[in-house]
């Protein structure tokens, strides 16, 4: 039997990213990240939004690449879709030597949709420049 590992949400970055570069030149960034997902309440019978946590984690990947470099736009409360697959990180912790894990999203693509505000540096990377004077509008 097949298996599949595919992930399509829609959501927003919970925190600014953490990008890490490698002395290959690698780069992997984190990044935090919250969807709602609809339930009805038991006791009052209305829907009610339940946040789910996430932590994403982009490679040197074309899709790695490209949110490394452009970490400046990828800022808390920008509303994203995110395309990737599950991918369990375990690790033994330092200070009390237990093994720990958790299930994370490995991104495959990223498309950003809207909201939050770019930090300043990010301002004009965004905007295209414009050649020469504004031109009038003119009505028929």
């Amino acid at each position: 039997m097949s298996n599949l590992n595919k992930v399509m949400l829609i959501g927003r970055l919970t925190r600014d990213p953490e990008v890490t570069e490698f002395s290959n030149g690698g780069k992997v960034a984190n990044l935090g990240f919250a969807v709602n997902n609809r339930r009805r309440n038991g006791e009052t019978g209305e829907w009610e939004e339940v946040p789910v946590w996430l932590n994403l984690k982009a490679f040197n990947r074309e899709s790695g690449r490209k949110l490394a470099d452009r970490a400046a736009v990828l800022t808390k409360g920008r509303q994203v879709y995110v395309e990737g697959h599950l991918a369990l990180e375990e690790w033994t912790g330092k200070e009390d030597g237990k093994p720990h894990s958790r299930t994370l999203v490995y991104v495959d693509n990223m498309e950003f949709l809207g909201g939050g505000k770019p930090r300043p540096e990010a301002e004009a990377a965004e905007k295209p420049a414009r050649a020469g004077r504004p031109r009038k509008r003119t009505e028929d």
